[in-house]
């Protein structure tokens, strides 16, 4: 698992690994993470479906409860097929715009 801050958003990219392992390398790995705002790059996983995403809901709440952001990236599953309580968009660019509207709307109590 490899972690890249900038400021006060974390960037986690996954190694050859399979999800389950993933998710549960994350899980292990938030409580260093759960101050920030945190993007999931899936980028590197040849097939994923919207059940896959779905194994981050639990986690996704928990972070966005806190105050925080908490977003997925990954081109390969329709968006329609995921629930408002997930943040997914297709490009890391669109994952840091997410992540500095959300910051805003937090600092104006929106």
């Amino acid at each position: 698992m490899i972690f890249d801050k900038k400021g006060t958003t974390t960037t986690v990219f996954q190694e050859n690994i399979a999800l389950a392992t993933f998710l549960q390398n994350l899980n292990t790995s938030y409580p260093k993470l759960k101050h920030d705002n945190i993007i999931i790059n899936l980028f590197s996983f040849d097939s994923l479906s919207s059940n896959d995403v779905l194994e981050f809901l639990e986690l996704s709440n928990t972070h966005r409860s806190s105050g925080k952001s908490f977003v997925l990236v990954t081109d390969k599953v329709p968006y329609d097929e995921i629930p408002e309580e997930i943040c997914l968009v297709p490009t890391l660019q669109e994952a840091k715009d997410i992540i500095e509207m959300e910051e805003i709307e937090r600092d104006l109590g929106l």
